[in-house]
Order: structure tokens, then C-alpha cells, then sequence
């Protein structure tokens, strides 16, 4: 009887550490499958895992004293990376309760990943120029350890087009000339074809770049987040600590301080 219980906790717990790892290794590239919101889903399936491979493991062993039951903790867990099931949408049907846990994990997942991405764009959108300094301190927490060229190249893009695009926001705030504000439109594919309110309304412009840029980081948090650098500190670092007030108008003919979108800060 001892050995019997023996060779079950055994069998638990070597398929409980096996379905941990299988697990992640299914959801790379998606995001950490043990985030706030997909834990419990996360921990449903590798306990109801670790169940299903003790319970096999027993009857294997029962069956044939030939065959170890630690086999069958490592086989059993296995199928989390090897299966296709489409784990994102419900299905009806006797496999139902088979796959919703899987969904609710990958909900979970979803809803961890933009609470992530929302607190550090939220941090950042309290100056232009946060959006900037953001977008480069983000990048060299990757820059160097990115093994795919693609993916690097990806996001050096996008910061690159957000450090253009508050450029010239600043630009604009500093009342520059309009021949060197339609150059500094022209150096960047991003903003070649920004043409609508170049000329006669320079304040929509400035929040119009803004919001752009404030989009492209958070598609590079996203991005970087997928890859699986989800433990990058929030930049600034202390945001609350040089909170500027908002404004909540949009005056057309007014500059700088005056001339804030709903939403725009003053720099």
C-alpha cells in the first residue's frame, strides 16, 4: 500500500513540474501563462493535468508492473504543447469543458498583457517627451539580448517613428519656422504624408503626432511583451511625482499652452 502511494505523489509531482513546463512552452510568444489574471485558470489546468496523468500511471502500473508510471507523468503533460486545440473560442459540445479552460487562460493572458501595456503608456502620457524617453528605455532593455533579427528590427522601427514624431512636436511648441517643420515632416516615412493640418492648424497637428506615437508604444509594449519581456520597470519612474494638469479643450488659432486636443498635455 505504501508503494502504491509512493509511486502516486511521485507520479503527481513530476507531471505537476512537467505540465508547468509545457504549458509555458505552449504559450510562447503570447505571453507568461501564470500572470494575475490567467493564474487560475493556468493552475486549473496543470493540478487537473498532474490528476489525469497520477490516475493513468496507476492503472498503468496495475496493468503491466513492466511499465513506470513516471513515464506516464511526462507523456501525459506533453499533449499541453503538442495539441492543436483552438483554445480561444469555446466550443460546444462533450469536449466543451475540455477546452473552456484553456480559453479562460488565454482571456486571462489578453487582459494581463494590455493591463501591462495601458500602465506604462498611461505613465508615459503625461509629457510628450516621456513618450520619447519611454520608447528608448524600452528598446535598450531589449537591444543586445534579441536573438531574432526581425523582431529587433521591428521595434527599433517603432522607436524610431515615435522620437520623430515628438520631435516635432516639440518643434511645433517652439514656434519653429514652417519651411524646417515641413523638412522635419519629410525625413520620416512616417510622417511624409502628414499634410491636413501642416499649414493651418499646427496645434492638431502636434496632438495628432502625439496620439500616433502614443499608439506605436503601445504596439512596441505589446510587441516586447510577446517576446517575454513582461518585468521591464515602468517608465518615469516615479510618474505621480511630476503629474502636470490636463487640459480639456481644443481652442483652433491657439499655440502652446492654449492649444491642447482632449488629452493633450503641455510639455
Amino acid at each position: 500500500m505504501l508503494s502504491w502511494v509512493v509511486v502516486g505523489v511521485g507520479t503527481f509531482v513530476l507531471s505537476l513540474v512537467f505540465a508547468c513546463w509545457f504549458l509555458k512552452l505552449r504559450c510562447r510568444g503570447i505571453g507568461p501563462p501564470f500572470g494575475p489574471r490567467a493564474k487560475p485558470w493556468a493552475i486549473v489546468i496543470v493540478v487537473g493535468t498532474a490528476i489525469v496523468s497520477t490516475g493513468l500511471g496507476l492503472v498503468i502500473v496495475a496493468a503491466s508492473h513492466h511499465t513506470p508510471a513516471a513515464y506516464v507523468g511526462i507523456i501525459v503533460p506533453g499533449g499541453l504543447w503538442l495539441t492543436q486545440v483552438s483554445p480561444p473560442r469555446d466550443r460546444p459540445g462533450p469536449l466543451a469543458w475540455l477546452t473552456r479552460p484553456l480559453s479562460r487562460m488565454y482571456d486571462g493572458m489578453g487582459e494581463d498583457m494590455q493591463t501591462w501595456c495601458d500602465t506604462r503608456r498611461a505613465a508615459a502620457a503625461e509629457k510628450p517627451q516621456w513618450i520619447s524617453d519611454a520608447a528608448k528605455y524600452y528598446y535598450a532593455q531589449v537591444e543586445g539580448h534579441l536573438k531574432d533579427a526581425q523582431a529587433q528590427a521591428r521595434l527599433c522601427d517603432w522607436r524610431d517613428s515615435i522620437m520623430h514624431k515628438i520631435r516635432i512636436v516639440r518643434l511645433i511648441d517652439l514656434d519653429t519656422l514652417p519651411s524646417r517643420l515641413q523638412e522635419s515632416l519629410q525625413q520620416h516615412p512616417s510622417t511624409r504624408s502628414v499634410r491636413k493640418y501642416a499649414d493651418d492648424d499646427l496645434p492638431r497637428l502636434a496632438w495628432r503626432l502625439e496620439s500616433d506615437a502614443l499608439n506605436e508604444l503601445n504596439l512596441f509594449l505589446a510587441y516586447a511583451y510577446r517576446l517575454g519581456y513582461h518585468k521591464m520597470l515602468i517608465y518615469p519612474f516615479r510618474p505621480s511625482a511630476y503629474r502636470t494638469p490636463r487640459s480639456s479643450t481644443y481652442e483652433p488659432g491657439t499655440h502652446k499652452s492654449g492649444a491642447t486636443e482632449p488629452g493633450r498635455r503641455e510639455l
